[in-house]
This record gives structure tokens, sequence and C-alpha cells, in this order.
């Protein structure tokens, strides 16, 4: 497993389950400063994306269906077609996307093809001209035990009833949550 650094820590890691989250271009408060030295991943991820999740300003394009369909027959094209990854458990937000997945190939190509097509397809739908449609770096963590991992479930599958979208999980439709839409199930060893 490789580690390499931009603004985040990343990981590529081939084989072993990750959390990734990705979120539009311009999610977080332009005033929002992150603290230069290393926080707590883990606190860190907490407060950006209860951001997220509370947001009053800033782009909600994931909120209009056609966008967030796009978006989702991508994320399941990724498994399905391309082999990418195994998708373990996806949800898509009103400006961000949570997926936990274990990567087939490398960490650095499956997210860039994933955002980059539907950065295009979302940009041409809404009719923007050069405009970044997702937040260049992503949050990815490497999951640890299966313990972990079944706490990241249902952190995702739990986030739209957290942020107030939904009473329960399985009405969020642009989630693995949704009736006849779970990927494969539980932890791999």
């Amino acid at each position: 497993m490789n580690r390499y650094e931009r603004r985040l820590p990343h990981w590529d890691a081939v084989g072993q389950r990750m959390f990734v989250t990705f979120r539009l271009r311009g999610t977080l408060p332009v005033d929002r400063a992150f603290p230069p030295e290393r926080v707590s991943g883990g606190r860190a991820f907490v407060a950006m994306d209860k951001l997220l999740d509370h947001a009053r300003t800033g782009p909600v394009y994931l909120r209009q269906p056609e966008i967030a369909r796009m978006v989702m027959a991508a994320i399941l094209d990724g498994d399905i077609r391309f082999h990418r990854y195994s998708l373990h458990s996806f949800v898509i937000m009103t400006n961000h996307v949570h997926m936990l997945v274990t990567p087939r190939v490398a960490a650095r190509e499956w997210p860039r093809s994933l955002k980059g097509f539907t950065g295009h397809e979302a940009c041409r739908i809404l009719g923007l001209v050069r405009t970044p449609f997702w937040q260049e770096e992503s949050y990815d963590h490497v999951v640890r035990s299966d313990t972990e991992f079944l706490r990241i479930r249902r952190y995702i599958e739990w986030n739209p009833v957290k942020a107030g979208l939904v009473e329960s999980p399985e009405t969020w439709i642009w989630s693995s949550s949704a009736p006849g839409r779970s990927p494969a199930a539980g932890p791999k060893p």
C-alpha cells in the first residue's frame, strides 16, 4: 500500500477496503480555515462532513434528479461494468458523495475517472462552461477492521437521515440503502 500526499494524505490501496468522500467545488465556506498541522483525520472529517450536511451556501447540484441519477449510474458502472472497485455502500448527498469500496485499480485512477466523467456530464447538463464541478481532492481512509467497516457502512447509510433529508435510510433513493440497490453485502475478511 503506497501513501502519497497533496493537501490531504492519500492511499493507493488496491485490494483493501476504503472509505472515500468527494464533494462539489465551492461547498465549504471560503472563510473556513482548516489547521495546517495534521489534526486527527477522523475529527477533521466529521467537522467537514457536518458542514457539508448542513450547508446554507454553495452548490447543491446533486439535489437535481438528473444529475444524481447520472452520478449513481457511474458509481454502479465503476463496479459492475468497469470493475474498478467492489462497491460495498454509497450515498449521494446534495453536495457530496460517500463510497465504501475495495479498489481493483490504484486509488489515483478510479476516482479521477469517476469524477472526470460525472463532472463533464454534469457541466453539460447544467450548461456550465469551464467550471470545475468536483473539488479536486477527495478524502480517503483505509478501513482497518470488520468493526470499522460496519461502522462506516452505517455512517454512509444514515447520512441522509442525520442531515434531515429523510426519516429512514431506505427512503433516500440515491443510496445503496434504497430497496433493490444493495451492493455486495457484508465485510470481506
